[in-house]
């Protein structure tokens, strides 16, 4: 078995305390029984009369302060049995884990407004009033917190175009990452390199981006869900003396034998996403070699394509091939030495 095999693989400590199965059990009950709850705060705040309750709270009645209480209640449970019965119904049952993380993002966002309003104008009972007063407070928000509201815009933009989303590996005003979260304020990043390590491989840390670079910055993204794939280098210096035929078919060969199926199915599906597009590329499907002079060696430089996580891992095991493969003809290959040519 592999450390990824589903057998080996730890769960999280999420899985551990509310398992998939149990927790949309439990989701379900939860939210028709937030609904219940609010239907019986409608209900008691009808029959509040009917008790005839006496005082005064502040220039209110307490009957009235009841009645306010109750719908208030009734209204906040009402939004909250909504998001879960919508959320079992559309998140969880979603195709994938991003379009699951948006949905719910969305969900949020707008039932959150929802009961906003609706609990303002339960307690005003002025419904035009609530309305208009959001227009003004929103009008002076923009103002006070526009840092904020760009970082809102940024989010709505990412969910609209699409210039990255969670899972992919994403480069943004210097830093590299694995999107893990986009909220609705800021971007959540595992980095990848930074100045702990190298080589894409995760450092650690967790970096976190306002949406609103995204307005204003280049956004690099390695693993677009339409063709997650980036094409990648392996370098090897050799001497003047070295046949350069047989260091070049080599190479090739031996990339060939080991990514060269699996980049021939990549480059037919990228090849297809070229042709809904104007411009004109030749592609190869298969790892070729470019030669660089430099000036007392020989670059020659192997070119393929490789899912951009599995760089590295791929980058050695190719380099260890080659490296043996050209090794048993040492009259035909050598590396360079220090000197001037």
């Amino acid at each position: 078995m592999t450390p990824n095999s589903p057998s080996l693989r730890r769960p999280s400590v999420q899985t551990i305390l509310c398992p998939p199965s149990v927790c949309h059990v439990v989701k379900r009950p939860l939210g028709y029984g937030a609904i219940l709850v609010a239907i019986g705060c409608v209900l008691a705040a009808t029959y509040v009369p009917v008790f005839e309750l006496e005082g005064t709270v502040g220039t209110l009645s307490l009957e009235l302060v009841v009645q306010k209480l109750l719908l208030g209640g009734g209204t906040v449970a009402a939004g909250f049995g909504t998001y879960l019965l919508l959320k079992r119904w559309l998140v969880d049952r979603a195709s994938n884990r991003r379009r699951s993380h948006d949905l719910r993002n969305v969900l949020r966002l707008s039932l959150g407004i929802a009961t906003t309003i609706a609990l303002l104008g339960v307690l005003t009972e002025q419904w035009l009033g609530v309305l208009l007063s959001l227009g003004v407070v929103g009008f002076a928000i923009t103002f006070a917190l526009q840092q904020p509201l760009f970082s809102l815009l940024g989010w709505i933009y990412i969910v609209v175009k699409r210039p990255y989303q969670v899972g992919d590996r994403v480069a943004i005003e210097g830093s590299k990452g694995d999107v893990v979260d986009v909220d609705f304020l800021v971007t959540t990043l595992w980095e990848i390199n930074g100045e702990l390590v190298s080589s894409n491989q995760p450092s650690g840390r967790i970096i976190t981006l306002p949406n609103s670079v995204v307005l204003s910055s280049h956004v690099k993204n390695y693993t677009r869900e339409e063709f997650p794939y980036v094409w990648n280098e392996l370098t090897i210096q050799v001497s003047y003396e070295t046949d350069l035929d047989y260091a070049r078919t080599t190479m090739a060969a031996v990339a060939d034998d080991y990514i060269g199926d699996q980049m021939a199915n990549r480059i037919a599906t990228y090849r297809d996403r070229l042709a809904e597009t104007p411009v004109e590329l030749e592609v190869q499907d298969r790892p070729t070699v470019n030669v660089v002079q430099e000036e007392s060696w020989v670059e020659l430089r192997l070119r393929y394509l490789v899912d951009p996580r599995r760089g590295q891992r791929v980058r050695n095991v190719l380099y260890e091939r080659i490296h043996a493969k050209l090794n048993e003809e040492p009259e035909r290959f050598s590396f360079p030495v220090s000197r001037n040519r």
